[in-house]
């Protein structure tokens, strides 16, 4: 019966249950033997709210129909207590939640009103900002207590979002302690009702994450220095392995300018004197100057300490300036030089300085590789290309012993080295500079002796 009420939502009177009808076989019916039955459905606003059962088992046609008016009127009374008891109940067991929220302090958590005072908050909020709850009397705690200036104005503009939306999203900010310190933290906030005049904030302290974020710059800050004194030790040792040639570079300007200095002083004290062989023996001493302080000017741009500064590149020329470096060792070893540089050549995006060091890694390594070895001619090769719209191909070839296959991969791994007396160094060293610039560098054999380097370097992007 009460099933067919709740289904139908139709009420049923039975004046006599014992009699023969639809319900008439009722498990429940005939175990009680029940006589008058009523059952109402309790409906409010179209919504079943619950079923009124009534029997009497001693009597048949107890419900009367103005007992049934009466009961009709109780069933509807009745479902609207019924709606608003579980109303009450929904209401204390959201009570109940929000409240183990904020007790839980996982987060802080304030209520503030239209005059701005703070006029509850939480354990988690009150230690974050470094006060009590006996601080949060009507008169004790405000917003403006815990606003920096440099907040005010952004203040101004999340209390109108808050007057025309009723919501203000999470935001980063800084509040002032009681003890004068600021507190890194994320708020969100969100006014109650239609008036608007009082809300809630959620709080996130940010002081852990605020101080693992300095860390990790700091660390980062510690690694590129790290980074960059070994690129400089890495390019003061190499310009150290060219000394002799680069002292012999040097010496052949400053032995022209002495020998044109001569040839100057001879013409000037000659007893008919010709200024014009003298002012052209004048010219070659300034050339020859120039050429020195060249020299002097490209050793000085590799071996200084600055950090890396990402311009526009012109890579053949950068590759020239460094031959010139190395030229002398070359015809020490009996290297011949055969270089390739493509014409028209974009910029490329890199620091000039970093970029010429590893160039001058590859010539070295490539010419103590071909000194070592017995096997002629001994030739240096050096290209460029554009690989496509986006890079540059450096080409650096030797023609010296070369490697097993398998170990042209471990050349770039730390410290491991052919050499007798390297350190292991050099090779990682330029794989990371030409990462860094967002290229690539690998060595391959060069057949039918020798090995290849080659790398990548991005072109300057159009502004």
């Amino acid at each position: 019966i009460v099933q067919y009420v709740i289904r139908t939502r139709n009420s049923i009177i039975l004046d006599d249950a014992s009699s023969e009808d639809q319900f008439s076989f009722d498990q429940y019916v005939l175990r009680h033997r029940s006589r008058s039955i009523l059952c109402l459905p309790l409906i409010k606003q179209g919504k079943l709210i619950g079923v009124l059962y009534l029997e009497n088992n001693l009597s048949p046609r107890v419900f009367t129909p103005s007992r049934v008016a009466i009961l009709e009127l109780l069933a509807s009374q009745a479902a609207i207590s019924l709606e608003n008891m579980q109303l009450y109940v929904e209401i204390e067991e959201r009570e109940a939640k929000i409240r183990r929220l904020v007790d839980a302090n996982i987060v802080g958590i304030f209520i503030w009103n239209s005059e701005g005072r703070i006029i509850e908050a939480n354990e988690a909020f009150l230690q974050m900002v470094g006060y009590r709850k006996a601080d949060l009397r009507p008169d004790g705690l405000s917003w403006a207590d815990l606003t920096l200036r440099e907040w005010h104005e952004h203040d101004e503009r999340a209390a109108e979002a808050l007057r025309t939306t009723g919501i203000v999203h999470a935001y980063e900010r800084e509040f002032r302690t009681n003890n004068g310190s600021r507190v890194p933290v994320l708020i969100g906030e969100a006014a109650f009702g239609g008036q608007r005049d009082e809300g809630v904030a959620f709080v996130v302290d940010l002081t852990e994450r605020k101080r693992a974020e300095a860390e990790a710059r700091e660390s980062e800050r510690r690694r590129r220095e790290a980074q960059y004194e070994l690129e400089h030790a890495n390019r003061v040792a190499a310009i150290g392995q060219l000394s002799a040639s680069i002292a012999h570079e040097v010496n052949q300007p400053v032995a022209a300018s002495i020998t044109n200095a001569e040839t100057a002083l001879r013409w000037l004290g000659a007893e008919n004197p010709n200024l014009q062989k003298a002012r052209e023996a004048l010219g070659r001493i300034a050339d020859d100057g120039r050429r020195a302080a060249d020299v002097i000017g490209r050793i000085r741009a590799l071996i200084k300490k600055e950090p890396p500064s990402m311009v526009g590149v012109e890579i053949n020329e950068t590759i020239r300036e460094v031959i010139v470096l190395t030229q002398g060792e070359m015809t020490k070893n009996g290297v011949t030089l055969l270089t390739r540089l493509a014409d028209g050549l974009p910029l490329v995006q890199g620091d000039k300085v970093q970029l010429q060091q590893v160039i001058l890694n590859l010539i070295i390594n490539a010419a103590e590789a071909m000194a070592s070895s017995d096997e002629e001619p001994r030739e240096l090769h050096i290209a460029t290309n554009s690989t496509d719209s986006q890079s540059v191909l450096v080409l650096v070839a030797d023609t010296g012993p070369g490697l097993a296959s398998t170990n042209y991969e471990r050349l770039f791994d730390a410290f491991y080295t052919t050499k007798p007396t390297g350190l292991g160094m050099g090779l990682p060293i330029c794989r990371t500079i030409i990462e860094a610039h967002g290229g690539q560098l690998w060595a391959s054999a060069n057949l039918p002796r020798g090995a290849v380097f080659q790398f990548t370097v991005p072109l300057l992007p159009a502004e």
